[in-house]
């Protein structure tokens, strides 16, 4: 029998090589990272106190919900827009911490995924006014990550033994190329008619004001790749946009300054700091950026040694720094000042040869530590100002709240007097009774500043030296009630800088239960011209709304777009 003998390589279909071997190894090795996590972590809910419900997440409403029951009246001359909130809503039901053969780390309270909660009020032609809530979480890169995987997968990464920081750092940077979740909870802002979510640790994320969904991450057209403070500041007369970026690793702090438009980075410096101060804010006047480099420093290095990452040293140097609005690293002035922990620039102004800046002073640290003050309430922020001679040198510090032991922060003012002399501010007032514990602190009502206005109490800040304060007037809640979020809204029409309303969230914690058996919470309107009055208008929410952190007034045109 003939037969043709044919190689067997013939006889077998062809299979192409498919097979991407860096994915392939990439994909086994976080498979075995993973499996590494889950074997040796282990996740644990930080428990709440009774006292600390309402820092409890809550879920996403889906869409907005008409709002009916107001008591008392939206004025007829307030602005239409929305007022919004950002704060932290942790997945998985809360904060967390882990316990590993390391240690132990923990996340802290100024942690967890952002959430966006939006009050719209649109005024009909006839006078009439509808009013809608709607929430909605910020979802950056992490958060999807973490949704999509349905568990939490990054370590926390902030506080704890410092080997178990450490780990969690390598572990998070391994698996996810990132060392820790890009949460976007603190602040929302807006600018070139584009609204943004913000958190220091990274970029912002742009957000559609009507329907709080996320857009994009915001890098000025990928100019910008960096953190971005939670609180730019629009330079007076320009517009344009003063950022500061501050990073663990060098460059510690950069500058920069973004078009009105939005659309081009026209200047970025690094200020060349010989250490990461953590500086949540940034000041702007006429002429000027002001700077603020405190001993609260993040230092991989100390976290190497041992030592926490993040930590007030009140040893260390503290200074202001005065920089020509597009100068260099050479060109700032520096102004050595007491050691402090100040987190948020009330306002800034030239007045003569002096840049004045006013903020919330505390002489601990806001961010827990290892080594907390003796004195409980050291933690906690005074209103206080700084006097800077441009000519000599000079400073001049000065504790603006009076002899009265009242502490206050998350600070406002009529924006309209960023960066130019003011004549008001207003804060919200820590209640220091039912702040017992260092991470939550609760606003029992806010305080009106008058900057140009004395008030009867004197204090000692030296032995010979009295110091005249300021008139402050007070808008306190009922016992147990709780604000935050507050803002200015000024009046339309309105010509003098006090003239219009704070909005702000508000719950209270005794009648936290409604006849109906929900959880809820409310929005008060306060006239600032009749301050420590009633509220002109409180609107029930349909929901219990959690403490949060910035809120802010944005005027819209409900027109169809």
């Amino acid at each position: 029998m003939w037969f043709t003998e044919q190689p067997i390589t013939r006889t077998v279909p062809e299979v192409p090589l498919q097979i991407d071997v860096p994915k392939t190894i990439k994909d086994a090795a976080a498979k075995l990272l993973d499996s590494f996590v889950d074997s040796f972590f282990e996740f644990i809910d930080k428990p709440l106190l009774p006292s600390q419900s309402n820092f409890a997440p809550v879920e996403e409403l889906g869409e907005a919900i008409v709002v009916t029951n107001i008591q008392g009246r939206i004025p007829d001359d307030f602005p239409e827009g929305v007022y919004i909130r950002n704060g932290p809503n942790p997945l998985f039901g809360g904060l967390k911490s882990t316990n590993s053969i390391f240690g132990r780390s923990s996340h802290i309270w100024v942690e967890g995924e952002g959430m966006l909660h939006a009050l719209y009020l649109k005024k009909s032609s006839h006078g009439s006014w509808t009013v809608l809530y709607n929430n909605n979480q910020v979802e950056t890169e992490t958060f999807n990550l973490e949704k999509q995987r349905n568990k939490p997968s990054f370590l926390p990464a902030i506080t704890g033994d410092s080997p178990a920081i450490l780990f969690a750092y390598l572990l998070n940077w391994l698996r996810f190329g990132k060392v820790n979740k890009y949460i976007s909870n603190t602040n929302v802002f807006e600018h070139s008619g584009k609204f943004y979510s913000a958190a220091e640790s990274h970029i912002p994320q742009e957000i559609d004001i009507f329907t709080l969904k996320t857009l994009n991450n915001w890098d000025v057209n990928g100019t910008w790749n960096r953190p971005f403070t939670s609180h730019p500041k629009k330079a007076p007369g320009t517009e344009e946009l003063v950022t500061l970026g501050v990073s663990a690793t060098k460059p510690f702090a950069v500058v920069g300054i973004i078009s009105a438009d939005g659309k081009k980075l026209v200047h970025k410096v690094d200020l060349k700091l010989s250490r990461c101060s953590l500086c949540h804010d940034i000041g702007v006047t006429q002429r000027y950026n002001v700077i603020m480099d405190f001993p609260l420093t993040i230092d991989l290095y100390r976290l190497l040694r041992g030592g926490p990452l993040i930590k007030y040293n009140k040893e260390e140097y503290a200074r202001i720094g005065v920089m020509p609005r597009y100068g260099n690293a050479n060109s700032v002035k520096w102004f050595e000042v007491e050691p402090n922990c100040t987190f948020h620039i009330i306002n800034s102004f030239e007045d003569g040869h002096e840049v004045v800046v006013r903020g919330c002073r505390s002489l601990d640290s806001l961010i827990p530590g290892p080594d907390p003050s003796l004195n409980e309430f050291e933690w906690l922020s005074r209103c206080y100002e700084w006097r800077l001679n441009m000519l000599t040198g000079e400073v001049k510090e000065k504790d603006l709240s009076g002899a009265k032991l009242v502490y206050m922060d998350f600070p406002m003012v009529n924006e309209n007097f960023i960066g130019i002399k003011n004549r008001y501010a207003y804060t919200q007032v820590v209640d220091p009774m039912a702040s017992p514990t260092r991470d939550v602190p609760k606003y029992g009502g806010l305080a009106k500043l008058y900057f140009e206005e004395s008030s009867a109490e004197f204090s000692m800040r030296d032995k010979d030296q009295l110091e005249e304060q300021i008139r402050v007037e007070y808008h306190m809640f009922e016992k147990n009630t709780f604000c935050s979020g507050a803002a200015f809204v000024p009046r339309d029409g309105g010509l003098e800088e006090d003239d219009g309303w704070i909005i702000t969230f508000v719950h209270n914690e005794d009648t936290n239960i409604s006849q109906v058996g929900s959880h809820y919470s409310m929005v008060h309107i306060i006239d600032t011209k009749k301050f420590s009055g009633e509220a002109v208008a409180k609107i029930t929410m349909p929901c219990r709304v959690p403490y949060g952190f910035h809120g802010a007034f944005m005027p819209i045109s409900f027109q169809p777009r």
